[in-house]
């Protein structure tokens, strides 16, 4: 088979995967919302590798070795990223009180406020989506995504 035929075979085959709609329109919703982030004055240049350790991270705080583990990656790959978040003022790290060898990274008070801001920016698109789609199929849409999200939790 040549390359131009494979590469229509992974079209034919994604385009029939709903879990990689899925992941296409997660990571366009990303896109679109940083975008519109970085028109901001000030903004901290925040990629999509800073915004998926977000729902990783505990308001308690979270360890360096359970972000990358949650994440798939190594310890290594999450540290720079920490590190600039840090440097943005978004998140602190602190020692961890059950293990002085291991620190705990969570929100600062204006990470807090950014993450709350972010949160609008994703409540802004899924409004114009919304509105394009219908308030009924937008809630049914939401609906039918907390079932997968509830079976996917348990497996």
């Amino acid at each position: 088979m040549n390359p131009t035929d494979l590469d229509e075979t992974l079209r034919e085959k994604t385009s029939a995967s709903t879990g990689q709609l899925l992941l296409r329109a997660a990571r366009l919703l990303d896109e679109r919302a940083l975008a519109r982030l970085a028109l901001i004055p000030g903004a901290p240049p925040v990629r999509p590798a800073h915004t998926r350790l977000f729902p990783h991270l505990s308001f308690t705080g979270t360890r360096l070795t359970t972000l990358a583990r949650r994440l798939g990656v190594s310890k290594q790959a999450v540290a720079p990223l920490v590190t600039e978040l840090v440097m943005w003022g978004l998140v602190e790290q602190l020692p961890d009180p059950s293990d002085r060898r291991a620190s705990l990274v969570r929100f600062t008070p204006d990470g807090l406020a950014a993450l709350t801001h972010g949160l609008g920016l994703l409540g802004e698109l899924e409004a114009e989506i919304s509105a394009e789609v219908g308030a009924e199929r937008a809630a049914v849409f939401r609906e039918v995504l907390e079932v997968w999200v509830k079976v996917l939790s348990r497996a």
